[in-house]
């Protein structure tokens, strides 16, 4: 969960150590041996061991696709971990090419919609006849489909402390749904608020818990349009629902 916020990273990790999760993020794994039953036993470079494993998932990350293409040929400039490098107007270093999505070095927003969002506005431009058309790279909104989820937008709160110094306030509330209100297994939502400046203008939210995966995308809107603190509690709260706290927050 590299850039997220470190509250929501630190409510993810007690959550799932509460759900029995066993996380080791320190071990290096020397060995994986596959018995004869099938089963599976791994050996850590300390001497650690887990066995009698059904399935070894090897999520070691991603590395862009461009050896072998022949892209040398073509006067596009890569970044050192090889991926394309563009403007703010998705150019390449090759007149008349351009690049999109995951491939490219634009802040590292390898999702989807980006992609998405980043080719229709080149189109836009190209043959829409707006010249001035592009993607605007900052405020996206972000989804991590962990158990609980996790919503983002914005800057974390180390990011905004970095940016912006003793400016930063952070707003923050931790509470249980009342979906879980009568049954022995609790998950907590937690949720943050950044804000900015004597105005209190909105520039991180951080949201983990059940369903802040469907509530972030109209709070991203108006963190978009440049909501404050005082946007957000002068909007009536709806009851009873967890979005709620975003506009009751003290």
């Amino acid at each position: 969960l590299a850039g997220f916020d470190s509250t929501i990273k630190e409510a993810l990790r007690q959550q799932m150590d509460q759900e029995g999760m066993l996380i080791n993020d320190s071990g290096i794994i020397s060995s994986v041996e596959k018995k004869a039953d099938g089963k599976l036993l791994i050996t850590f470079e300390n001497g650690d061991q887990l066995d009698d494993l059904d399935q070894l998932l090897w999520a070691a990350g991603r590395v862009p696709n461009t050896d072998d293409i022949g892209i040398e040929n073509t006067g596009i400039e890569l970044t050192r971990d090889g991926l394309i490098d563009v403007n703010e107007y998705q150019e390449t270093s090759a007149e008349g090419v351009y690049a999109i999505g995951d491939i490219i070095n634009m802040r590292g927003v390898q999702l989807t919609p980006v992609a998405i969002a980043a080719g229709r506005r080149l189109g836009d431009r190209l043959y829409g006849g707006m010249k001035d058309r592009k993607l605007d790279y900052n405020l996206i909104p972000t989804v991590m489909f962990t158990h609980p989820p996790i919503g983002t937008i914005g800057l974390t709160e180390e990011e905004a402390r970095e940016e912006y110094g003793d400016a930063v306030k952070v707003y923050s509330t931790s509470f249980n749904p009342m979906y879980y209100a009568f049954t022995k297994h609790k998950v907590k939502t937690v949720m943050k608020l950044i804000v900015v400046g004597e105005e209190e203008k909105v520039v991180g939210c951080h949201l983990l818990g059940k369903d802040v995966d469907e509530m972030l995308q109209g709070f991203a809107v108006a963190i978009k349009m440049g909501a404050t603190k005082k946007d957000f509690d002068d909007t009536i709260a709806i009851h009873p629902v967890s979005a709620e706290e975003l506009v009751t927050m003290k």
